[in-house]
């Protein structure tokens, strides 16, 4: 099992309301250097579809997506021993400070993508935090069994923050 560094900055600015955490970065993730690199990874999807727009293509579109939309985005997790892109495999977890999103933006309500990044944030951010986070069903190939069509309902509940 090998330690991993994040090493990919969050996405947020003054205009943020949401903040969305996922655990840690896949290993195409981390090697595309952006969140949610791989191409089974409905993320991007599920965000296009709620937000009625193009799903974005290339790291800038993708950037320049979720400012216009006013989301923050980052992960819990900012080293950890990990093999591979397995969740169930984190250990050693050292987390990110995000209190740096949250004096800069006003975040109206932090998600996280997933059980283990629900999980994680409880169990790392929270006492550091104080806010709660709501758990959204992951959008990894991983939770095959949600379908694109019941994650875009599901996550349709940011969609009020988005205004």
């Amino acid at each position: 099992m090998a330690r991993e560094q994040h090493g990919i900055e969050p996405v947020y600015d003054a205009r943020s309301r949401i903040l969305i955490l996922g655990s840690f970065p896949s290993v195409k993730s981390r090697e595309t250097q952006f969140f949610y690199g791989h191409p089974q990874n409905r993320f991007w999807r599920v965000l296009a579809a709620v937000t009625g727009r193009e799903t974005p293509d290339s790291i800038p579109e993708k950037k320049e997506f979720l400012l216009q939309n006013r989301i923050a985005l980052w992960d819990v997790i900012k080293s950890c021993e990990i093999e591979g892109s397995s969740d169930s495999s984190i250990r050693d977890v050292e987390p990110n400070d995000v209190c740096r999103i949250l004096e800069a933006a006003d975040i109206r309500q932090i998600y996280a993508n997933g059980g283990t990044a629900y999980r994680l944030y409880q169990r790392y951010l929270y006492p550091m935090t104080g806010r709660e986070a709501v758990r959204l069903p992951s959008t990894s190939p991983a939770n095959a069994g949600c379908s694109l069509e019941a994650l875009t309902e599901q996550w349709s509940v940011i969609e009020r923050w988005l205004k």
